[in-house]
């Protein structure tokens, strides 16, 4: 469904198994296709401890065409406990956010995305594992995100 007015649209929920870091590399968390997304919210969560020593993690889009582009700036996720949740703000230049009290901030700027995947970039072979959710509305006819 194709949304005029996307302020009223309600946000499509989908979300991503639990999953290990990816080992000093990318890991798809979701794929775009169909069209555009207007993506309001993705959250992650530790659901095992991430292991000591730096890592830095960032999400990425990498759309099919076109070069990819970094969704924050890097966050030291060493030794983050479960239940740390991460997220975005949507403004590009800020960090990858996190929190540890059990609440946090919800995304602020909605971000326009074109097909491809949204991704995971760590910057160490870290042990640990995150679970991810996503909410979007569709921009173009036909859009989706699995």
């Amino acid at each position: 469904m194709v949304y005029n007015n996307l302020n009223a649209a309600k946000p499509i929920r989908v979300s991503k198994a639990t999953a290990d870091l990816p080992q000093t590399d990318v890991a798809t968390l979701f794929t775009i296709s169909g069209g555009k997304v207007l993506v309001s919210d993705i959250i992650g969560e530790v659901t095992t401890i991430i292991a000591a020593g730096a890592n830095n993690a960032k999400l990425l889009s990498n759309p099919t065409v076109g070069a990819s582009v970094d969704l924050c700036a890097v966050l030291d996720i060493a030794e983050d406990a479960v239940g740390t949740m991460y997220g975005i703000t949507g403004t590009f230049t800020d960090a990858l956010t996190e929190t540890t009290s059990g609440a946090g901030a919800s995304q602020v700027d909605p971000i326009l995305v074109a097909p491809g995947t949204i991704e995971l970039s760590c910057s160490a072979s870290k042990t640990g594992k995150i679970k991810w959710v996503l909410f979007y509305i569709p921009v173009d006819e036909g859009a989706k995100v699995v």
